[in-house]
């Protein structure tokens, strides 16, 4: 089979592309977003330092009054004493525990921002991903998404007939899974690939919504099947490690 080589440069040029926009349009906002909100753990750690400085001076002050307090041997001064000692401590206690806890909830409501982001970046690159091989077989091939991933799964059913023969046992069905109906031109695509095979085995269509877009055709207890997760997860790994080299090289906490 001869490779049309226009239509493998214009595959990979629309692929060029939809990365060009996803870098242009979907990772500089969450590397924005991301760094709006270590700001505001910059200004929440220097009105923490603030407040050290704050309770450091109430301390120094304590003990200039402490030493004035010890001149004077009268019980009443000493029982104010120890009743200034324990507020001090309840305070001091007091505003660590408050800070400790805007630290922790800072930290979890940056980690969840970041994977509300990441969330909506992948569900956004699925769908761009789908849009933009729809137009190339359209354009280039007069062919929809769905006729080529039928195709697809037919090409990579016939070295392994044998298998899916044993694969089935005694099952005298197989199952065909999308996220939602497939033409009609790809259904009897696959059923006369089926029938070919597996004289045995009829097809039967089913949708399910949760599923990820693609096809997942089930044969027994063998399963063959192309979805974009591969995809996506790849392209998840890449965006998180972006991400981390970013935020590496930013203002940490504790920097202040």
């Amino acid at each position: 089979m001869s490779i049309d080589w226009v239509t493998v440069i214009a595959q990979i040029a629309n692929f060029l592309v939809l990365v060009w926009l996803l870098k242009r349009f979907l990772y500089r906002p969450i590397l924005d977003g991301i760094d709006a909100r270590e700001a505001e753990i910059t200004r929440s750690m220097a009105e923490a330092g603030e407040a050290r400085k704050k309770a450091q001076a109430a301390e120094a002050d304590f003990q200039q009054q402490r030493k004035k307090l010890l001149s004077d041997q009268n019980a009443v001064v000493e029982r104010a004493l120890r009743e200034s000692e324990n507020q001090r401590d309840a305070l001091l206690a007091d505003a660590r525990s408050k800070l400790e806890q805007e630290q922790k909830d800072w930290h979890k409501h940056l980690e969840r921002e970041r994977q509300k982001f990441i969330a909506q970046l992948q569900r956004a690159g699925e769908e761009t991903l789908l849009e933009l091989t729809r137009k190339a077989l359209r354009d280039l091939a007069d062919e929809s998404l769905e006729e080529a991933i039928a195709r697809h799964i037919s090409a990579r059913l016939r070295p392994i007939a044998h298998e899916l023969t044993d694969a089935a046992g005694d099952s005298k069905e197989a199952v065909t899974t999308t996220r939602a109906p497939l033409p009609e031109a790809a259904q009897q695509q696959l059923q006369a690939d089926i029938k070919s095979l597996l004289p045995a085995i009829t097809l039967r269509f089913e949708t399910n919504p949760q599923q990820a877009p693609g096809l997942v055709l089930r044969v027994g207890s063998a399963q063959i099947a192309w979805t974009v997760d591969s995809y996506t997860e790849a392209f998840d790994a890449l965006l998180s490690e972006r991400l981390a080299a970013g935020a590496s090289g930013r203002v940490q906490p504790g920097d202040t």
